[in-house]
Parts: structure tokens; C-alpha cells; sequence
């Protein structure tokens, strides 16, 4: 088993029910109605909505001092509490992946202050992050978070905010996926 692959399968099984499918920007995924996270990519199957796979790696974007202050605060996934769910898979636009890294960064932070936003709502929100570009998936990146029902209202302020940021005019793509843990 590998414990740095993932898929995330929409279709009729899994613990997560899914409550909407919204397009952000781009096209939309079809509306599975639960979610299952299996370890490993799974392939495709003709009984499921859809499989997104993705891959968690080393921090990209972060320096070693902002990498601290994120571990020191980020919880982990799978909390009692934390019953809500969104899957949001995005794609960055070809200008994008045309600058080098150090200038995807200096938007990525120093323009969108991307982690200074994310700070801001942890604990309350954990996230895991997967990426998907180089395995030939239709998104790059795929973000898993959770979080408490009572801090749906703060994950949508995380939203609103990131989305704001010069970081989202180089997103093509992006699905907002909602779901709930163990409801019927």
C-alpha cells in the first residue's frame, strides 16, 4: 500500500455523502452520491461517477520558517468533529505552468499570501493536499479539507479569500465539492 497515493471515488459508496457539485470555473463533475478515499490510484470503474487521483508530496511553495509555523498549527484529518467535507479539484492555466517556479511562488505568496490567508483559519480547518498534473489527470491539484459544522462559515470566508487573490487568475478549472461524514 501506498500511503502518498490517492483516489477519491464518486459514486454510490463511501463515507462521505456528497451534498453539491458546483463549478467555480470550467466545466462541472457529475454529481456522484457518495465519496470513498481509497490509498493507491485506483482505475477507473463503470460503476463510478468518477475517480480523481492524486499524489501528496514534499511542500512546494513554502519556506522552512512558514513550513514550521503550518505544522505547528495544522490538525490532522479524520477528527470526530470535523463531520463536513470538501473535495475541490482545480486546473492552473498554461501561463501558469509556463513561469518558473520562484515567480509562481512570489504570486503564490507574496502577492496572494496564499499560506498568510490558510494560517488564519487553522486549526478549525485541516487540509491535504494532492497532486494530480503529472499522472495525466484532468486537474493538477486536488485539496481534500475538513472541518466542524460550525465552522462551514470560516471555511467559506478560507474560499472567498483565496479566491480573490491574483493566484485564482491563472485558474482555469475548479470544482467545489461538499460533503458530509456517516449521514444516510
Amino acid at each position: 500500500m501506498n500511503d502518498r497515493m490517492f483516489s477519491f471515488i464518486g459514486g454510490t459508496e463511501g463515507p462521505w455523502r456528497v451534498e453539491r457539485v458546483m463549478a467555480v470555473k470550467g466545466d462541472t463533475l457529475a454529481k456522484p452520491a457518495r465519496v470513498k478515499i481509497a490509498s493507491g490510484l485506483i482505475p477507473d470503474a463503470t460503476d463510478n461517477t468518477w475517480t480523481l487521483r492524486g499524489v501528496t508530496s514534499n511542500q512546494r511553495y513554502t519556506t522552512q520558517e512558514e513550513n514550521k509555523k503550518l505544522v505547528s498549527v495544522q490538525e490532522g484529518l479524520n477528527r470526530p468533529e470535523a463531520t463536513c467535507a470538501a473535495l475541490i479539484p482545480i486546473r492552473k492555466n498554461a501561463a501558469w505552468w509556463a513561469m518558473s517556479q520562484d515567480q509562481r511562488r512570489d504570486i503564490l505568496e507574496k502577492h496572494s499570501k496564499h499560506i498568510e490567508i490558510g494560517l488564519r483559519y487553522l486549526p478549525a480547518i485541516a487540509r491535504k493536499l494532492h497532486h494530480s498534473r503529472d499522472l495525466g489527470e484532468p486537474f493538477d491539484f486536488i485539496t481534500w479539507f475538513e472541518f466542524a459544522p460550525t465552522h462551514t462559515h470560516e471555511f467559506d470566508e478560507l474560499l472567498h479569500a483565496l479566491r480573490a487573490s491574483e493566484e485564482w487568475n491563472y485558474i482555469d478549472r475548479e470544482v467545489d465539492i461538499r460533503l458530509v461524514r456517516g449521514v444516510a
